[in-house]
C-alpha cells in the first residue's frame, strides 16, 4: 500500500491532518465548516504543495450532500475525523444523540458507503463514560455490521510527548483483513514541563524573569480548553483550570498578543500567546504549520485540535496494520460496553426485568437496572410496559443522526448554524 490516501471529515485546524501526514498518509479531502480553521487547513495542506485553493479543502456541513459525496471515495486507506465534542464533554449537558452537534453514529454509517480500510475517529473523554455505553455499543455492533472490527480506547497527549494530559477517546476500526495487524501505540516517553516547552518563546523579547518563570512552570499542563463559538473570547479553561494554571505562573484569563517585554511584572504570570498555545497542544516550529485568522479565532482553532504527536502515532500504528507488518494480534477486541443494551438489541421484543438481568447476566438491585434503562433511553427508544405483576423493556430506534432526510437534527443545525464549532 504505497499510497495511503485520508478523507478527513470535521477536519478543524488541522492537528489530526498534520499527524496523519507525518504518519505516511496523504489527503485526498479535508471537509471543515468553520471558514477560518479551512483557511488554516488550506493554507497549509493545499499552500504547501502548490495546489489551487479547494483543491483538497471542502468547506460546509459535512453531513450535507452538497458539500461532498462519501461514496465518491469507495476504497480510500482511511476515513478520519474529529467529529464535534460537544454532545459527549463534561462540561456540557451530554445530549448525546439528542446533540444537533452530533456527526458520531453520522460518521460510522460512511463506512458502509466508502468502504475505507480503516476508520479513525476521536472525541472527548466523556464518551468514554458509562452513560454512553448503549451509543459505544451501537457504533461497534455497527462496524460488525459492515465487517469491520472496532476498538476504542482513552490516550493521553502527555504519554506522547505533548505538554498536557489531554485525554482524548478514540475509536480505530478495520476491515477484518487488517484488524489482527492493528496494535495500539505505546508511550512514548515523559513528556517536557510547560517551562522546558515555552522559556523560548518567553524569552524571545529579552524578558529578565523568563528562567525564573520557567523553574515554577515544573509540570505538563492542564487540558488546553479551545472553547466554542457559543461562549466569549478565548481564556485557558474553567475556574478549576485556571487554578491550575496559576499554579504554573501562568495567568489563564486570556491570551497575550505578544511575549513578555524587558521589565514586565506580572501578580500571577504572564498570558501564554497563540504559539505558546500551539506548542503546549503538541505543534513544532520545524513543521511550518500556520494558523489564519484573528487571535481568539487562532486561539479556538489551536485549543480545539487533536495533537499532532498523537494523531501521528496512531496514524503510523493504522498504516503498518494496512501493510499487515508485525505479528498479528490474538483476537481480544474489547466489544462488549453494555450488556443491557446488547440483551435487549439480541431480543428483539419485551423483556421483563428477571429475563432481562438473566440475559445480560448482570447482578443488579432494580432501581440500579431502571438507572442505566434511563441513560440507555437518552440515546435510545425504550418502551417501557408496566402490569400488575411485572416490569418490561423493549428497544426501539437510536435517536441519533444517521443521514435521515426527515431527522430533526437539520432544522436544530441552521438555527444554530453560526454557533457551531
Amino acid at each position: 500500500m504505497a499510497d495511503l490516501e485520508v478523507v478527513e471529515i470535521c477536519a478543524g485546524a488541522g492537528g489530526q491532518a498534520l499527524g496523519l501526514e507525518l504518519a505516511g498518509f496523504k489527503h485526498r479531502l479535508a471537509v471543515e465548516l468553520d471558514d477560518n480553521a479551512a483557511n488554516t487547513l488550506s493554507e497549509n495542506l493545499e499552500g504547501r504543495r502548490g495546489l489551487l485553493p479547494g483543491t483538497i479543502v471542502q468547506r460546509g456541513d459535512v453531513a450535507d450532500p452538497e458539500v461532498w459525496k462519501p461514496a465518491d471515495h469507495q476504497g480510500v486507506a482511511l476515513l478520519a475525523g474529529g467529529v464535534p465534542c460537544p454532545p459527549f464533554s463534561i462540561a456540557g449537558k451530554q445530549l448525546g444523540a439528542d446533540d444537533e452537534r452530533d456527526l458520531f453514529a453520522w460518521a460510522v454509517e460512511q463506512v458502509d458507503y466508502m468502504r475505507p480500510k480503516a476508520l479513525l475517529l476521536e472525541n472527548v473523554r466523556g464518551l468514554s463514560m458509562h452513560r454512553f455505553a448503549g451509543y459505544r455499543q451501537h457504533v461497534l455492533d455497527r462496524l460488525q455490521d459492515f465487517g469491520y472490527i472496532g476498538e476504542w480506547r482513552l490516550l493521553h497527549a502527555s504519554d506522547f510527548g505533548v505538554p498536557q494530559l489531554r485525554p482524548r477517546f478514540v475509536l480505530v476500526a478495520l476491515q477484518e483483513e487488517y484488524a489482527p495487524f492493528f496494535h495500539w501505540p505505546e508511550p512514548s516517553g515523559k513528556a517536557p514541563t510547560v517551562g522546558e516547552t515555552l522559556i523560548d518563546l518567553m524569552a524571545v523579547n529579552g524578558w529578565e524573569g523568563a528562567e525564573e518563570w520557567a523553574e515554577k512552570a515544573n509540570k505538563i499542563a492542564p487540558t488546553i480548553v479551545g472553547g466554542s463559538k457559543k461562549h466569549g473570547g478565548a481564556d485557558l479553561g474553567p475556574t478549576r483550570a485556571k487554578r491550575a494554571w496559576a499554579e504554573l505562573g501562568v495567568d489563564a484569563l486570556g491570551v497575550a498578543n505578544h511575549a513578555p517585554e524587558p521589565g514586565d511584572v506580572f501578580e500571577i504570570g504572564p498570558k501564554l500567546t497563540c504559539e505558546m498555545v500551539a506548542r503546549i497542544q503538541g505543534w513544532r516550529d520545524e513543521w511550518g504549520w500556520k494558523f489564519t485568522g484573528r487571535k481568539t479565532s487562532r486561539y479556538r482553532q489551536i485549543g480545539n485540535a487533536f495533537p499532532p504527536p498523537v494523531a501521528q502515532a496512531v496514524g503510523e500504528s493504522i498504516a503498518k496494520a494496512l501493510r499487515k507488518e508485525g505479528k498479528p494480534r490474538e483476537q481480544d477486541f474489547n466489544r462488549e460496553h453494555d450488556p443491557i443494551y446488547l440483551a435487549l438489541r439480541k431480543h428483539g421484543g419485551y423483556m421483563t426485568t428477571a429475563s432481562l438481568l438473566r440475559a445480560a447476566e448482570l447482578d443488579l438491585d432494580i432501581p440500579e437496572l431502571e438507572h442505566r434503562i434511563s441513560l440507555l433511553s437518552r440515546d435510545f427508544e425504550v418502551d417501557k410496559r408496566v402490569t400488575k405483576s411485572t416490569t418490561s423493556y423493549k428497544l426501539g430506534r437510536f435517536k441519533a443522526f444517521l443521514g435521515q432526510a426527515d431527522h430533526d437534527r437539520h432544522e436544530r443545525f441552521l438555527q444554530h448554524r453560526a454557533k457551531i464549532s
